[in-house]
């Protein structure tokens, strides 16, 4: 779990998602919000994936 509070691409996709929110609220409600929020779960998504790929990587140097 600590693998994924501290990798700086986790953090950063937290963020984005703090500001996907922001513009959410106060902007207009149109299809460039859509494509905002697509954008911030796929950015997500491979930050995730790259955490594992990478704690993959160390188990299998550590075996």
């Amino acid at each position: 779990m600590r693998k994924f509070i501290f990798s700086g691409s986790i953090i950063s996709a937290i963020f984005g998602g703090f500001s996907t929110i922001q513009a959410t609220r106060k902007g207009p409600r149109d299809w460039r919000t859509i494509l905002m929020w697509v954008s911030w779960i796929s950015t997500l998504a491979i930050a995730i994936g790259s955490v594992i790929i990478e704690a993959n990587d160390q188990n299998e140097l550590d075996d």
